[in-house]
């Protein structure tokens, strides 16, 4: 009867193997070991799987504590059992109450980080491909819960999965369908030597307190509570799978990554359901250089309801730690803040011989002049190039910034129009104005907008003799 239960518990773990890909043949994998019963069941399965089923290279990995009077008969435990399984064995004693002062952690996480950091040092040292963890249905039953009393999205109700890549190795959790009482049960009646951990009955840490209290509550109304809240946590997961990967292809769509900032079109983001609209958005903030705690559904929802205003056109939105989300028209870019001062600049041209080239340093553009005959000239196909009559234009060429006040008259307007108006009519977004040079006459009126808009002022005509052709581009292309 002990054989079939633990061919069973065997077989569990092989499906589950089998099921989500978690291992190959040749494998090395690390197994986490505490020396409690979960974990020493666990280190037998994948035992007898290594050396009955499938070839595989295993490493135990222990971490001592401190904690507890019995932490070094524990260690020496795990460190006998590994040797007796002829296991390779790596041990780490870890300075918990000193690692609390540095980051302000309570004794649960600073445990977990230390525990997790070391096992990732094993993996590196003996170029293992997976971290295996000995986390069972009852460890899922309880995180599920946890998560949803917090509040938590989708992801969170998903619970731990069988495989999650970290850093360069997968964590790989094969028991995630098996029953505590049964690995419990395995080591006793295989005669496994483990240890309790009595502070798992302490309910001052909230997860004792959802195993001891909460889930025995609810267990009234629902006998089958725990593999209730696995098969949730199940199927959660996989449809939290199938979202994520239509957040990533919405990604790769629709936004574009220039200068270190992440942008997309309004217009294409609000055909999105608004689901995949959250998603898209955590997916940006994700990749900017943000807390992972700092991504939480108010800020993302925050920037969803600005982003999908009817109204608003251009704005900015400080979403923390020097990072803002900016809409400009039609576009929204998220990346670091940017207090764009206007850089004041001032070149006057009173003559020069041929093509001639101002380099405007401090807005990385070029303006190029081409003395023109009017058997040469071609009409301006874009608003980056103009031609003007030579022989009407006063002389000297000013090219400067832009001054509040600034008017310019307009081709086919009768009078002038400020500046300001144009960028607004044309939807000029406000970061890329400053960037925008203004070329006057001698007398000072303004005659062209480079890349906006000509003036109305010396426009070429049939009689005209002499052409000043002028185009602007961007220093970082120029050829």
């Amino acid at each position: 009867m002990e054989a079939l239960r633990w061919n069973k518990l065997v077989n569990h773990v092989l499906e589950a193997a089998e099921e989500h890909q978690l291992w190959v043949p040749g494998d090395r994998i690390i197994v986490a070991v505490s020396g409690g019963p979960d974990s020493v069941a666990f280190l037998h399965i994948m035992h007898e799987i290594s050396t009955t089923h499938v070839p595989l290279e295993l490493v135990c990995a222990h971490v001592h504590h401190g904690f507890r009077i019995e932490s070094d008969d524990e260690a020496e435990m795990v460190g006998k059992l590994a040797d007796q399984l002829n296991i390779p064995f790596e041990c780490a004693k870890v300075d918990i109450p000193s690692y609390m002062k540095l980051t302000g952690q309570g004794p649960q996480e600073a445990a977990r980080d230390r525990r997790y950091a070391f096992l990732h040092e094993v993996a590196e040292k003996y170029g293992a491909a997976s971290i295996a963890l000995a986390h069972h249905a009852d460890d899922q039953a309880e995180t599920v819960m946890l998560h949803l009393l917090r509040g938590s999205g989708l992801s969170g109700l998903a619970g731990m999965k069988f495989k999650r890549h970290e850093k360069n190795v997968e964590l790989i959790r094969p028991c995630l369908r098996i029953n505590k009482t049964d690995l419990v049960e395995a080591c006793n009646t295989q005669g496994f030597l483990y240890f309790m951990d009595e502070s798992n009955s302490l309910r001052k840490y909230r997860r004792n307190a959802i195993r001891l209290d909460v889930l025995p509550f609810l267990g009234q109304y629902n006998g089958q509570l725990t593999p209730s809240l696995n098969r949730l946590a199940e199927i959660v997961g996989d449809e939290d799978d199938f979202m994520e990967q239509g957040a990533y292809d919405a990604y790769r769509c629709l936004v574009q990554v220039n200068g270190g900032r992440q942008t997309f079109e309004v217009p294409s983001f609000l055909k999105l359901h608004v689901a995949l609209q959250r998603r898209l958005i955590k997916l940006i903030l994700n990749y900017l250089p943000l807390d992972s705690d700092f991504v939480d559904f108010t800020r993302i929802e925050t920037i969803r309801r600005k982003v999908t205003q009817p109204y608003a056109k251009t704005w900015s939105l400080d979403i923390g730690q020097t990072l803002a989300c900016t809409r400009e028209y039609d576009l929204v870019s998220f990346g670091k803040r940017t207090d764009v001062q206007d850089q004041s600049f001032e070149y006057r041209l009173v003559q020069w011989n041929g093509t001639y080239e101002l380099s405007l340093r401090e807005i990385d553009r070029y303006l190029r002049i081409i003395p023109m005959s009017p058997e040469d000239y071609i009409v301006p196909e874009s608003a980056d190039q103009a031609a003007f009559d030579a022989d009407q234009l006063l002389m000297p060429l000013v090219v400067r910034s832009r001054l509040p006040g600034d008017t310019m008259k307009v081709m086919g307007l009768n009078g002038s129009k400020k500046v300001k108006n144009i960028f607004i009519d044309e939807k000029i977004p406000p970061s890329v104005r400053p960037l925008i040079p203004v070329v006057c006459d001698g007398a000072g009126n303004i005659v062209w907008l480079p890349g906006v808009r000509r003036s109305s002022i010396a426009p070429v005509k049939e009689d005209t003799s002499a052409i000043l052709y002028m185009t602007v581009g961007n220093s970082a292309i120029q050829g």
